[in-house]
Parts: C-alpha cells; sequence; structure tokens
C-alpha cells in the first residue's frame, strides 16, 4: 500500500489502466519526470503486483513495456484497522489518493473552456450528505458498485468497436461513501 503513497505511481498507474500498455518514455509525456526516474516508479509498481511487463506490446526487444494488472484496486479500510502500521500506509495512499483527484478536477475545470458544450452539459460534480445506518451505506455502495459495472461494460464495448461510437472519450468516474468525521 504504501507503493501507492507516491502520487507520481498513482498517475503511472492511472495511466497504464486508461491507456494501456506503455513505455517509461511513452509515459514522461505525461508525468513531469525523466524515463529513467519513472522507471524506478514501474518497477516498485511491479514490486507489489500492480503493474506487469507488457511483454507482448512494442516491436522493439530494447523498450521495456507495461500494463496495469487490474481496471481497479479496492481497499476496505475495515482490514487493517486493528494494525496501526498498514492503517498509516492506507491512511497516506488515500490522502495521495484525494491529492490525485483534486489534480484531475482542478484539470477538467481549467480546461473546460476548450471542451464541446455537449461534453460540458453531459457532465456533473454532484455531493449529497445522507443520514444512513452502515448496513444502508453498505446496500448504497453495492448498488453503486453495479451501476459501475454496467457502464464499465458499455466503455469496454466502446474500446472494441470505435467506430461503433466515434465520439466516446476518456470519461473520470469517482464513487465515495463514508462516515462523516
Amino acid at each position: 500500500m504504501r507503493v501507492l503513497a507516491h502520487p507520481t505511481r498513482l498517475k503511472l498507474l492511472a495511466l497504464l489502466r486508461e491507456h494501456g500498455p506503455q513505455t517509461a518514455a511513452l509515459l514522461a509525456r505525461h508525468v513531469d519526470e525523466a524515463p529513467g526516474s519513472l522507471s524506478y516508479h514501474l518497477r516498485k509498481l511491479a514490486s507489489a503486483d500492480l503493474i506487469e511487463e507488457a511483454t507482448d506490446a512494442g516491436t522493439d526487444a530494447r523498450e521495456r513495456w507495461w500494463r496495469a494488472t487490474h481496471a481497479e484496486t479496492v481497499w476496505n479500510t475495515a482490514e487493517f484497522a486493528a494494525d496501526p502500521e498498514r492503517l498509516a500506509a492506507q491512511q497516506d495512499m488515500y490522502r495521495a489518493l484525494g491529492q490525485a483527484y483534486a489534480q484531475r478536477l482542478a484539470a477538467y475545470i481549467d480546461g473546460a473552456g476548450e471542451l464541446d458544450r455537449i461534453w460540458l452539459e453531459a457532465g456533473f460534480l454532484t455531493d449529497r450528505s445522507l443520514r444512513l445506518t452502515p448496513g444502508q451505506l453498505g446496500q448504497l455502495g453495492s448498488e453503486l458498485e453495479a451501476l459501475q459495472e454496467r457502464w464499465l461494460s458499455v466503455s469496454r464495448e466502446n474500446i472494441a468497436q470505435p467506430d461503433v461510437s466515434p465520439d466516446a472519450a476518456d470519461v473520470f468516474f469517482l464513487v465515495q461513501g463514508y462516515r462523516q468525521p
């Protein structure tokens, strides 16, 4: 988990998940670090089994290609609550994730003037405060997960058949639900 507490590694993992196999040089176009530095971070992600070498990608054997091993990473805070060291690692990771999410939102806000109006009308930012029991919050999470799975299926179809939905683009979707402190 400490591996993901680093903002560069979070960005690399997100890029590999969103854009498929990449080399450090290709990733460097999106991350403000040298390919050599990125190679170090990629090896760290690989040591945690979050990414792996994509030996079937690329045509130059001298290039090292990487791919994400999973489409998502899910952590349950309750699993780590009894172990202070693991809980601290998870908290560090969540803080880094929060910063990464804030950076994504800031990039969207900064670039909104360049987006087509149809994308601005389709996008949404919303939040709600609810009064729920732990069971109800869990049920809400399960229902939102099922909804995400439905749209993930649509996304996969758009990727597999780009000519069917030529106006499809990468969309970021974030769901959070937790008890207010």
